[in-house]
């Protein structure tokens, strides 16, 4: 009953969301104007793209003779094709970007259920339900990107699910799911560089190679394939590496300080940085000291890949490692001071994720392709 309960509060939540540019409403004294309804949400960052990708396929004469965008038709090959090819399947009944946000809910859905599942088999919560409904509303930034199309879901969904048949030892099962999660963002990689320290470490402990993990190596036959099925679409075998400026990664860490990083910032109000920084990085360290070995080492590479991240959009970038992190904080999560105040921050977060929707948008003159 408590999977229904849980599924129901994340779709009633993104209604919530939606509800303000479906009604095409006015908050005068917030100065907030949702009066161009839903296209907002069409067109926020990187929806649109994806709805490129299930279009065209990467095909490069498709992207510019049927769409005006002005990025060049190399830079689509950065957006991986399991979330269009999700998209496609609603686009049978749906319009394109209808499809789109119907792909993100149910992607959102199944995410929290395989969260949900996942702290109550291995009982890494007091509460499960209740810190499922912490994730629904933290981090901030995760409530604005369920409610746009967005691959994020997919990719948490994917990663949960590895990391769950990991824990019982169904390699082959943990595989596949990580082969999902390759297929939807690049930085799936990470687990399988967890996975790898993971098995080093046990072959260490037992003086021997514990050949049973070779099954999870399946993950690096996908990549080879995704490579192989962009050189057909592109006839460029390494078109995401091709795909411009995408990859925001410098070197020495914490560029986005500095102004190496000023093309992806443009801006120098950084301190939340620090902030996000800290209570991930504290998160993780706390699953190691609940000897939670696996989720800290997958959590902890990708932690680490951040700082080199020069963006200004961090909080995206470490999503997908949150519902990980609640976890190191549940004891936090579960003492009624952070309820307290997390219910007072309710209507602040939805005013953030209105405003970052209402101005995170790109500009579409004609819809036609995209329907």
């Amino acid at each position: 009953m408590k999977r229904l309960y849980l599924a129901l509060a994340v779709v009633l939540f993104s209604i919530i969301v939606w509800f303000p540019f479906v009604l095409k409403a006015k908050f005068p004294g917030w100065e907030m104007d949702f009066s161009k309804g839903t296209q907002i949400l069409w067109q926020n960052f990187d929806g649109p793209n994806y709805l490129i990708v299930e279009k065209t396929w990467y095909n490069k004469q498709a992207i510019l003779s049927e769409f005006s965008a002005p990025l060049p038709a190399e830079y689509y090959a950065a957006h991986l094709p399991l979330f269009p090819a999700i998209i496609s399947v609603f686009n049978v009944f749906l319009k394109g970007p209808t499809a789109m946000l119907m792909a993100t809910l149910l992607g959102s859905v199944l995410c929290f259920l395989m969260f949900y599942k996942y702290l109550k088999e291995y009982k890494l919560s007091e509460n499960p339900f209740w810190l499922c409904l912490v994730f629904l509303v933290l981090p901030a930034r995760w409530v604005a990107l369920r409610a746009i199309g967005s691959p994020e879901p997919w990719f948490i969904l994917f990663i949960l699910a590895s990391l769950f048949y990991f824990r019982k030892g169904k390699y082959w099962l943990a595989g596949l799911f990580a082969v999902l999660a390759q297929l939807t963002k690049s930085p799936a990689i990470i687990l399988l560089g967890a996975y790898g320290i993971f098995a080093l470490v046990e072959s260490v402990k037992q003086k021997r190679i514990q050949f049973k993990y070779w099954p999870l190596l399946i993950q690096l036959l996908s990549v080879v394939a995704l490579f192989w099925f962009y050189g057909l679409r592109t006839g460029d075998f390494w078109a995401y590496f091709h795909s411009g400026d995408n990859i925001h990664l410098f070197w020495p860490p914490f560029s986005v300080f500095t102004p190496k990083g000023v093309n992806w910032v443009g801006d120098f109000w950084l301190e939340d940085i620090i902030w996000t920084w800290l209570i991930f990085g504290v998160g993780i360290m706390k699953l190691w000291k609940n000897n939670l070995k696996i989720e800290a080492y997958f959590a902890g590479l990708f932690f680490l890949a951040t700082l080199t991240v020069a963006h200004r959009d961090i909080s995206r970038y470490i999503l997908p490692i949150a519902p990980l992190v609640l976890i190191g904080w549940d004891k936090l999560a579960q003492k009624k001071e952070f309820k307290i105040v997390l219910a007072i921050l309710i209507i602040p977060i939805l005013l953030y994720s209105w405003n970052f929707l209402l101005n995170n948008y790109s500009s579409i003159a004609d819809w036609a392709p995209y329907l």
